[in-house]
């Protein structure tokens, strides 16, 4: 297949900025000082550039250029074990199993959560319980791929020299601990973005320092944006991958292809190549009656100052008054652009994520097609609980990818 044939032919700016990290400013100054020159096609409503002017960039490039059909054509030169930790609903061992890793063992303490992992994968070994209780050791030497994206407590490091017996007490030493005891060949750490940026990123500094103390060479570390990887969502994480100091120098890590384009809403909710059938109906939130009838005027893709004044005042209350564009409450997704980051609930005032042409927030099964989840997928809990695991997640897609690059490389160290 001729991947630059099957792009739609233009990009929004939106897009653009999202993919570069760049403000959307940048992209309007770009095209003023003749660096994207937007479209003159009087067709075209917020998609104005084209794509051969995006192959300047880096990004672009290597998505034109996908090999994401070659990629997940790698398969495992043998059974690869995984043991995950802090798995949630499992969006990251869901998409490495995908990718060919056979979980032997899942530790995750909240009880809905642990209920989606047993309904879905009653082989899986799911460890219901705090991981400050679990034992790693019985695993020492038999785990390919230890994974966990570990919750951060907050804690200074100005002046201290931490190692890996000074941070006892936290979330990321019981994952040390957990890597020290079981020795796996490769281990992924996953976090949010703004880890790397906290505390001028000496937390991100101390974290590394210690994982490299217990034995560990750290050969990737970056924020992956999950749109590149066949995700209709603007979601980024931070990801750390390290290997083994007796197993380095036999493999190197490569980055995996992104997929052929960027994903949307209307791909996520629409029977299409990302899915077969439309999404089915499920539970989810309901506006009361006056946040609804606020709702049905914002437009397709707009925000609270696309209202008209007076209602702009009614709903920002006090806010209205306030600095910053608050560019998240009364928000309505749009069916041509990637979801904005889901999180733990649909229709929090400052991060609302409203239907795109219906008045109210996305329904649970909207919010795990986001997420890339499959529909067979079925989670456990009040719609309260579900929208907190899927918030949570990785995306099944994102982990996929990953995962077959993980197995390159570990088929080359055999």
């Amino acid at each position: 297949m001729n991947v630059l044939t099957s792009f739609e032919d233009c990009f929004s700016a939106e897009i653009i900025a999202d993919a570069l990290s760049v403000s959307k400013r940048n992209i309007e100054s770009w095209a003023k000082n003749g660096k994207l020159v937007p479209s003159l096609d009087p067709n075209v409503h917020k998609k104005p550039y084209k794509k051969e002017q995006l192959m300047q960039f880096p990004q672009f490039q290597a998505m034109f250029n996908s090999s994401w059909d070659q990629q997940e054509r790698i398969t495992p030169n043998r059974n690869l074990s995984l043991v995950e930790l802090f798995a949630g609903a499992g969006g990251l061992a869901l998409g490495l199993e995908k990718a060919g890793f056979k979980s032997v063992l899942l530790n995750e303490k909240d009880k809905f959560a642990c209920q989606t992992l047993k309904f879905n994968r009653p082989k899986w070994n799911v460890i219901e319980d705090d991981i400050a209780n679990v034992d790693f050791t019985h695993l020492q030497g038999k785990v390919d791929l230890l994974t966990g994206g570990f919750p951060c407590q907050p804690f200074s490091y100005a002046g201290k020299q931490l190692g890996f017996e000074d941070i006892r007490g936290t979330l990321v030493f019981e994952m040390a601990r957990a890597i020290k005891e079981i020795q796996p060949k490769v281990f992924l750490a996953e976090n949010v973005k703004g880890l790397a940026e906290n505390d001028d990123g000496k937390t991100l500094e101390t974290i590394i320092s210690i994982l490299e103390e217990i034995g560990y060479e750290i050969v990737e570390k970056d924020i992956y944006k999950a749109l590149f990887y066949k995700t209709p969502q603007k979601r980024e994480r931070l990801i750390i991958i390290g290997v083994r100091k007796d197993l380095v120098g036999k493999a190197t890590f490569e980055k995996p292809s992104p997929y052929h384009r960027i994903l949307n809403l209307r791909d996520a909710f629409k029977a299409g190549e990302l899915y077969e059938n439309d999404v089915p109906e499920s539970v989810g939130q309901k506006y009361p009656q006056r946040k609804a009838e606020i709702m049905s005027h914002v437009p397709e893709g707009g925000y609270w100052r696309d209202l008209p004044l007076e209602l702009q005042i009614e709903y920002m209350k006090g806010s209205f008054h306030l600095g910053g564009g608050k560019t998240g409450m009364a928000r309505r997704l749009s069916w041509d652009e990637p979801s904005l980051t889901l999180t733990c609930a649909p229709a929090q005032k400052q991060t609302e994520r409203c239907h795109p042409s219906e008045d109210r927030p996305l329904t649970t099964r909207e919010y795990a097609r986001i997420q890339t989840f499959p529909d067979n997928w079925i989670f456990q809990g009040s719609s309260t609980q579900i929208y907190k695991q899927i918030g949570n997640a990785v995306p099944v897609n994102l982990a996929f990818a990953i995962g077959k690059s993980l197995v390159k490389m570990l088929n080359q160290m055999d």
